[in-house]
């Protein structure tokens, strides 16, 4: 995926997280414990004016940052709207290779703007499976989410001591995406192919990246292999 299509995976999926929230602001987020539908559509616009204000240049950092004053429900989703174009349109200009600050080794615009589209995507889900109303992640956003959460929160995730050297393997049944994620040297490595592992993981992009982000279970998934295994996988993951 390149600028222009997270863009645009950016603006339809809050698109779809704002109808799927109108109207059920009062909703537990089955994804999210403890948080209704507002609370889920507050974080996520609040999460897009942090961002926009980073990648314009306004902030440096997080320092400095102010949380933005209450809304109420009847403005809520309207001002969810107003975050979300006013980040699209910032990232839509921006050189990825431009520096920006994160919180991860990547220090780029392009950081930002792939965050921002995998960050709606899954807030996107939460949001439909409140209202009985869950779709698919798009394929492309769902394969292009697995390798952002392999490459970017595998850096500080420390594996169980007795993982075996085998690791894990995930398959995309829709299509291509392989991903072999084994230990080496006490760290997660990673590596787009296909490999065997301790234990496999098949399904489609969508669930696959549902499963790691601890929306759903592997009852939606094919295992093979030493099922066991996989807990403390995710576990070895900060997925806060």
């Amino acid at each position: 995926m390149n600028r222009s299509d997270y863009v645009s995976a950016l603006r339809e999926g809050a698109a779809r997280l704002a109808k799927a929230a109108d109207g059920r602001l009062d909703l537990p987020v089955p994804g999210c414990p403890d948080w209704t539908v507002r609370d889920l559509v507050r974080h996520t616009g609040e999460v897009y004016l942090f961002w926009r204000l980073i990648a314009s240049g306004e902030l440096a950092g997080p320092d400095g940052y102010e949380d933005p004053a209450p809304v109420g429900d009847e403005q809520l989703i309207p001002w969810f709207g107003t975050q979300c174009e006013e980040l699209a349109a910032v990232l839509a200009e921006l050189d990825p290779d431009e520096p920006r600050w994160s919180w991860s080794a990547r220090k780029d615009a392009g950081f930002v703007q792939r965050r921002m589209a995998q960050e709606t995507a899954v807030h996107c889900w939460d949001a439909q499976s409140a209202a009985g109303l869950a779709e698919p992640v798009p394929r492309a956003v769902a394969v292009d989410g697995i390798d952002e959460f392999l490459a970017l929160f595998h850096d500080e995730a420390v594996p169980p001591a007795d993982f075996p050297e085998g690791g894990v393997h995930l398959h995309a049944t829709d299509g291509e995406g392989e991903w072999s994620v084994r230990v080496a040297d006490g760290a997660w490595t990673v590596a787009r192919e296909h490999a065997k592992g301790a234990v496999a993981v098949r399904g489609e992009a969508s669930d696959l990246l549902l499963w790691l982000w601890g929306r759903v279970g592997d009852d939606r998934l094919e295992v093979f292999g030493d099922a066991s295994l996989l807990e403390a996988f995710l576990r070895s993951f900060d997925r806060d």
